[in-house]
């Protein structure tokens, strides 16, 4: 049987690294064999395989009595079980053969002005139990949301813990966001309480927080109280019976607390995600299913010891903080480090220092960040030892195999495996992902579902393509952190995730990708990043990774713009590196270069130069808007998430030119 391709595949790539041996040998799944059985036994059964993970992962008041019901679209895990997440991120560390764990670090913090603090789980325990009875005192019930928006402080952690220690439902939003974006929230969520501070910092200047907190709350009347943490010490409006202080309210409270015992399906968080009709969605996890992914995942992909010091470079208001700096870290008892500025302030060895200074020993970032990297230099890297780095990993969105080797070479110094790891915010968890010690990799492959994780590429049809075929991206069984709704809108809910292949129960993710001769999945970026050019249907990342691996480039996307012959015509926005020159020449090479690595039908009709582009604040390229200015058009879609709006208008002036 033939079929149409969806996405034509044009990217190749034969680097491969097998695990070290002695590596693999001390690893948390010890070598590629125990990977194997591991991921047969998933296999074979998948609800047996997560039962198991929530045994050893998760400590639970009441056992479930039934692992999954699945009525497709809606999953609940772990049916009749009780737990809490604060319980497991923080108590149990302090109880029986774990007690040690007490004096031991949970989170070491550094501020951008370079003050550091450090808790121990017998801190933070004590922290959240009194913050915990100051939301109690302030009228929050099980079920109440709660909006938090702070800097990357302690305090933020400290707030979410507590929030699920009583079974109120948090929903962070990244301190940044304008007014407009939070009173949306607060609105859709009907939160009674806000968290935030009088500021934060970022590259030098103080964030106005709390100022853009009252600004927000002249278009919402649902909010009684606003707790304010003093980060920066400025001058702030506090309106009397509304506003009160965190420092005042944590005098009085007492470090007694007990956590709830909720059912695993209780609401643990709601994150809202931007969507492209403007309207946020509200997406919502539950209790002890995504406990047991997070848990799960951040024990095995990134192997962590109990010596461990481990930093992902994510802000706590994305989903990569919430599950990778706070719940799935703390879950295994392992040191989370939170740095709370920008990666060049005071300057672009910002980041190197700090792994130097607290020995991380696993460093976890976006593939935008290793690309700004590279386009600083080698320099400000070789100052550095590094040497205490043994685990590396990138999140957020496809890395290229250029951008990858750069990373291995450079920050790894070749002896780093790295972990290259596909997940949403929907899907609360890792899902594809290199096992470190058990798994093979290859530049710009995330390699292989995470055991107990069913993935397939499938056609229109919903059926699978063969190798190295383009296709849609699906989740063809329910896993445990996979998102419970949008909060209030079940229809967007259907409609969004769940309608592409009807009366199948199949997820699909949004994402193109395929998979090669070897089973290995390389995601190819969002299906509306996908250009139809002269018939034939190709992907911007693939086009974007060519571009990149030019040594001129620093960073490049690629978008689509209508064109009367061949349908649509490729645009490339290119940021070259430190000391190149633009100009007309080096836009012919760079077209010929792509022409050479990936065939003429993929050179680009356009190249355009740029100091910088449109990113979200969790480091994403924002190509939707980018495929407004390429076809002269006004851009009428969200941009709360964009994190310089002088881009937008410094792309606009240059296009208009």
């Amino acid at each position: 049987m033939t079929h149409e391709i969806e996405i034509e595949s044009t990217l190749k790539e034969t680097r491969k690294f097998k695990p070290d041996a002695a590596w693999a040998r001390r690893a948390n799944v010890p070598g590629q064999a125990a990977y194997k059985r591991m991921a047969k036994d998933a296999a074979k059964n998948p609800q047996r395989f997560w039962a198991r993970m929530a045994k050893e992962h998760v400590s639970w008041f009441t056992p479930w009595k039934k692992v999954l019901d699945w009525k497709p679209p809606y999953a609940k895990w772990f049916i009749g079980g009780k737990t809490n997440v604060s319980y497991n991120c923080l108590d149990r560390h302090l109880e029986g053969e774990n007690a040690w764990r007490k004096n031991k670090a949970a989170l070491i913090w550094e501020g951008e002005p370079g003050d550091e603090r450090v808790l121990t789980y017998g801190d933070l325990h004590r922290e959240v139990c009194k913050f915990a009875n100051v939301l109690k005192g302030l009228g929050v019930k099980k079920g109440d949301r709660v909006i938090l928006y702070m800097p990357l402080v302690p305090e933020l952690a400290i707030a979410m813990l507590s929030c699920t220690r009583i079974g109120a439902v948090h929903s962070i939003i990244f301190g940044g966001f304008a007014a407009d974006s939070i009173s949306d929230r607060v609105n859709d969520a009907q939160a009674k309480l806000i968290v935030t501070a009088d500021g934060g910092w970022r590259r030098g200047s103080i964030v106005q927080l709390k100022g853009i907190v009252d600004e927000a709350l002249e278009k919402t009347d649902c909010v009684e109280k606003v707790v304010v943490y003093k980060r920066t010490g400025h001058s702030v409006n506090m309106k009397d019976g509304r506003d009160l202080w965190w420092d005042d309210l944590m005098a009085e409270a007492s470090a007694d607390c007990k956590p709830a015992k909720l059912d695993s399906e209780a609401p643990l968080f709601i994150l809202y995600t931007s969507g492209s009709t403007g309207k946020p969605k509200g997406i919502l996890h539950t209790t002890g299913g995504y406990l047991t992914h997070v848990a799960t995942t951040a024990k095995y992909i990134f192997d962590l010891k109990d010596e461990d010091t481990y930093w992902c470079t994510a802000d706590i208001g994305w989903v990569t903080g919430h599950s990778y700096v706070v719940y799935g870290i703390l879950a295994n008892g392992a040191t989370s480090l939170m740095y709370e500025g920008a990666p060049n302030w005071p300057d672009e060895e910002r980041f190197w220092r700090i792994i130097d200074k607290y020995k991380v020993t696993v460093f976890y970032t976006a593939p935008t960040a290793i690309r700004t990297f590279m386009k600083w230099g080698d320099d400000h890297i070789k100052k550095y030892s590094l040497a205490s780095l043994r685990l590396l990993g990138t999140v957020g969105e496809p890395i290229n195999p250029e951008a990858w080797m750069w990373y291995r070479r450079v920050i790894g110094r070749n002896h780093c495996p790295i972990v290259d790891t596909y997940w949403q915010t929907e899907t609360g968890g890792i899902m594809i992902s290199p096992v470190p010690g058990g798994v093979t990799t290859t530049p710009g492959s995330a390699t292989l579902p995470f055991p107990g994780i069913s993935a397939d590429i499938l056609d229109h049809d919903g059926n699978p393509v063969g190798p190295n075929e383009g296709g849609f991206l699906a989740i063809t069984k329910p896993w445990p952190g996979m998102l419970r709704g949008i909060y209030g809108d079940p229809e967007r809910y259907v409609e969004q995730y769940w309608s592409k292949f009807p009366d199948k129960g199949i997820y699909f993710a949004g994402d193109g990708a395929r998979r090669d001769k070897s089973g290995n999945f390389w995601v190819m970026g969002r299906v509306d990043d996908v250009m139809n050019v002269a018939g034939h249907r190709l992907s911007t990342m693939e086009v974007e990774s060519a571009l990149v691996s030019h040594p001129a480039v620093a960073e490049a996307a690629v978008v689509g713009r209508p064109d009367d012959i061949k349908g649509t015509a490729v645009v490339c926005f290119v940021t070259l590196e430190g000391g190149v020159e633009a100009s007309d020449e080096m836009g012919v090479e760079l077209r010929k270069h792509v022409g050479k690595e990936i065939g003429p039908v993929a050179r680009p009709d356009e190249v355009r130069f740029t100091d910088a582009l449109p990113k979200t604040r969790s480091g994403k390229i924002m190509r939707r808007l980018l495929r407004d200015i390429a076809a002269g058009r006004e851009t009428s879609q969200d941009t709360t998430t964009l994190e310089d709006l002088s881009v937008l208008a410094r792309l606009r002036e240059s296009d208009e030119a």
